[in-house]
């Protein structure tokens, strides 16, 4: 049976935690008396038993490595980002984040240059807070494996942020990326016409979120208002023409004002961006030139050393109800 075998807090950041044997949830802000209470995503800490024990370093205090929670009788590997865990009978928590980059101020234990956090700490917001024990159980509600490509869909529209206009091409781009590179669509989102709004946007998902690909739909034209490429070229460490040329290609076979789309595509840390058109029938025929490419740039830039191969096997989303 899985069950929580640590509970741990500290009032300050950066520091080892200390056990406890109770501690209160509240629900959107993280633990109560924790210093990552009220943080937006990263509002409790998880690690594996398991994990800890592959260290091989016997001796090790609970809350050496500044979790919140140990779970013992759980794979890590199978929460990726959208998992959902009940602890005990009223705590619900949904992963949001997979590892982290490592401060030097961290002062948690470090295993050479292996730092069990950055590679295999969960990250969760609280769902349903409660009162949570040492020992109680645990539940998956919704297992999302790891492996399972991460995806975020921004809508850029003043109208339909306004609720002047509804949002067609913004599904309908999510559709397309769960049917064709099966995608766990983490997140959507509709952003104003505004270019330092949309690139904070993609900086936050880029940055503080184990994201995969971040899709944005309108604002690539020759409207004043149209910026999305110029939000998305401020906030890239590289570019990636390839995509933006498959897509103008394949749609100037269909009409001649393809030749009027500026959408751009790039990488930011390992998180790659693409630009879509803000009609739905232009969105989708963009993203359908890119999908026979798309999957395996996504696991290259996971750090997948194999050669390119056009297949790639499906990842189901599982639902259980023990």
């Amino acid at each position: 049976m899985a069950t929580i075998k640590h509970l741990c807090i500290n009032s300050e950041k950066g520091g080892v935690k200390y056990p406890e044997n109770t501690l209160v949830f509240k629900e959107n802000e993280g633990i109560l008396n924790d210093a990552h209470a009220k943080e937006p995503h990263r509002q409790v800490s998880l690690l594996t038993e398991e994990d800890i024990r592959a260290l091989g370093k016997p001796g090790l205090k609970p809350g050496a490595f500044s979790e919140n929670i140990t779970l013992e009788g759980v794979n890590s590997t199978d929460l990726g980002m959208g998992s959902r865990i009940q602890l005990g009978d009223e705590v619900i928590l949904s992963i949001s984040q997979v590892g982290k980059t490592l401060h030097p101020a961290d002062n948690v234990v470090r295993m050479s240059d292996d730092h069990i956090m950055a590679r295999a700490g969960l990250f969760a917001r609280v769902e349903r807070g409660g009162t949570v024990h040492t020992g109680d159980s645990l539940k998956l509600l919704d297992v999302v494996p790891r492996s399972q490509l991460q995806a975020v869909v921004l809508t850029i529209s003043d109208r339909c942020s306004r609720g002047e206009a509804v949002d067609t091409a913004g599904p309908a781009t999510c559709e397309r990326l769960e049917q064709g590179i099966d995608a766990q669509i983490y997140h959507t989102e509709i952003v104003a016409d505004e270019q330092q709004l949309i690139s904070e946007r993609l900086k936050h998902y880029c940055d503080k979120h184990s994201i995969d690909l971040i899709v944005t739909v309108g604002g690539t034209g020759f409207a004043p208002r149209d910026v999305t490429p110029e939000a998305t070229r401020a906030v890239v460490d590289r570019l990636t023409p390839g995509f933006d040329e498959a897509m103008r290609y394949a749609s100037m076979a269909k009409t001649p004002h393809a030749m009027l789309s500026r959408c751009a595509s790039g990488i930011r840390g390992s998180t790659l961006i693409i630009n879509l058109p803000g009609s739905k029938k232009a969105a989708v025929e963009n993203i359908d030139a890119i999908l026979v490419a798309l999957n395996h740039g996504l696991l290259k830039l996971r750090g997948d050393p194999n050669d390119c191969d056009a297949s790639r096997s499906k990842h189901q989303h599982h639902k259980t109800a023990s």
